[in-house]
């Protein structure tokens, strides 16, 4: 979806996250380095959680970038972790902050099982540090925890921790804190926001992403950095069957997966208005 001649119509890059979940990048350095990329609209979408959309909204302001509030909900089904992006969610209501409060809570919870599962394999790690990489603020996430293992120099890189250690599946792994599936996409239709289904070929299984479009998953996520040209050629057809809006985005994380993704795949601004145009129904109760 990236060839359009800028001329004509600006880009977005609809999946960035920042260092309030497991991106490694402030608000203000993401809309910065957006900015740099030559975007004019990106969506912040941490892991459950909006406290990044702020200051990202303010630095925006400053330097006339446009901010699509939103988040990914982790879903938990059949074994998986899928994940449900929101566009244009009313961030600022406190049920919505109370119910990510909780997630965040859980993921604390699920670290220290994961530390007790190190412990283990003679690896002794301080919950303390692993928090304070996490900035101690937002979700705490397996990214940071193999940030950790790198620094006490347990593993040689980042991928090693999780092929290691806390890789699905992997001796340390503890399955992450969630929503179910209908659930997630009925916290973000309160929350009137538009539900997309992220990056789709992680999931593995395509009857589970038809089974999210029949729970009524608002559009696809057809173009990412783990899609290779003919599946995102797939899931743009299977969107395009059902009706659903079409989008796309780089899944930065700052440094996080070892280069600035951030602007590496985009779309055009169009695809923005379609998920406003949306949002807007919601809120009115046409849909």
């Amino acid at each position: 979806m990236n060839p359009v001649d800028p001329a004509q119509e600006p880009y977005a890059d609809l999946h960035v996250h920042t260092d309030f979940s497991d991106g490694t990048f402030s608000p203000e350095k993401v809309v910065d380095t957006a900015a740099e990329k030559g975007l004019s609209c990106i969506a912040i979408c941490d892991h459950d959680c909006i406290d990044a959309i702020g200051p990202s909204m303010k630095r925006a302001r400053e330097i006339s970038i446009e901010i699509v509030p939103g988040v990914e909900l982790t879903v938990i089904k059949d074994g998986k972790e899928i994940h449900i992006l929101g566009y244009f969610i009313s961030w600022k209501e406190k049920w919505f902050r109370e119910i990510l409060r909780g997630i965040q809570r859980g993921r604390i919870e699920r670290l220290d099982k994961m530390l007790a599962k190190l412990e283990k394999f003679g690896v002794n790690l301080k919950k303390d540090r692993v928090i304070e990489i996490a900035g101690g603020k937002g979700s705490v996430g397996r990214l940071h925890l193999a940030r950790a293992l790198l620094e006490a120099k347990a593993v040689p890189s980042i991928q090693a921790a999780f092929n290691k250690y806390i890789g699905d599946f992997r001796p340390c792994y503890v399955e992450d804190v969630g929503f179910r599936a209908e659930e997630a996409l009925e916290v973000i239709s309160r929350a009137n926001g538009v539900s997309v289904l992220a990056h789709p070929q992680t999931i593995g299984d395509d009857s589970l992403v038809r089974e999210f479009i029949k729970l009524g998953v608002r559009g696809i996520e057809t173009h990412h950095t783990g899609h290779s040209s003919s599946q995102s050629e797939k899931y743009e057809k299977m969107a395009k069957d059902h009706g659903l809006i079409i989008t796309g985005g780089s899944d930065c994380h700052g440094m996080g997966k070892g280069r600035v993704l951030l602007g590496s795949v985009k779309v055009p601004y169009s695809v923005v208005e379609q998920l406003k145009q949306e949002a807007a129904r919601i809120r009115s109760g046409a849909v």
